[in-house]
């Protein structure tokens, strides 16, 4: 955007840039070159200390406030979000300059017909990471894809996945607030809107960027 340029119509506009943020989160789930397919995920370990790493976004719900990351149920990440279930979400699409970040809680669901849909929906070729013989994060003493060798380089079948459903789990991500920051040569625009769980509606206010 130049300083010459229209400020677009969520410019100066809560609700507009509200619904502008969502409209950026929610393609992410289906559309591999969307910036919001792979966001930053943030956790806390045990020690307190911020754990972070690039998620594929699976699914986002605007209405349910909500989601859908995929997980192998023995990442250290489970463990830090059991015992600290508090998330953090950084998206970034540089074309639009806008920075989105997202907080919440996270869920994690291992059985049930949701997980077992998403499972099934999958690839084959996806799934086939969670064949891995031992938990992500481990140690080894030679570099190693984690896969048993008689995997390593194929296409598995739904037969040989079998196993493998045991270590898929379902990160469901429940956002209590949304953090906007749009840059522009004119002035930025910061933003942050709260859910309020008494009123089930979403408020907002401007900040200073």
């Amino acid at each position: 955007m130049t300083s010459n340029s229209s400020p677009p119509d969520y410019y100066d506009d809560l609700d507009l840039s509200f619904a502008k943020a969502w409209d950026l989160i929610e393609p992410g789930a289906n559309k591999r070159t969307s910036p919001a397919h792979t966001p930053v995920v943030g956790s806390v370990n045990a020690s307190g200390l911020a754990q972070l790493r690039v998620m594929v976004l699976r699914e986002a719900d605007r209405t349910l406030r909500r989601l859908r990351f995929h997980t192998d149920s023995r990442s250290p990440k489970v463990g830090d979000l059991k015992n600290n279930n508090r998330v953090s979400i950084l998206m970034y699409d540089a074309a639009e300059k806008l920075q989105l970040r997202l907080f919440g809680t996270a869920r994690l669901e291992s059985n049930g017909d949701s997980v077992d849909a998403a499972w099934i929906e999958s690839t084959t070729f996806a799934r086939r990471c969670y064949l891995a013989e031992s938990a992500p994060g481990l140690v080894s003493n030679a570099p190693t894809s984690g896969l048993p060798a008689w995997i390593e380089g194929k296409q598995p079948s739904e037969m040989q996945l079998t196993e493998a459903r045991a270590n898929f789990a379902i990160l469901w991500c429940d956002i209590t607030e949304l953090e906007w920051l749009y840059l522009a040569n004119s002035g930025h625009r910061r933003a942050r809107w709260t859910w309020d769980e008494a009123q089930q509606t979403w408020s907002g206010r401007w900040l200073i960027p």
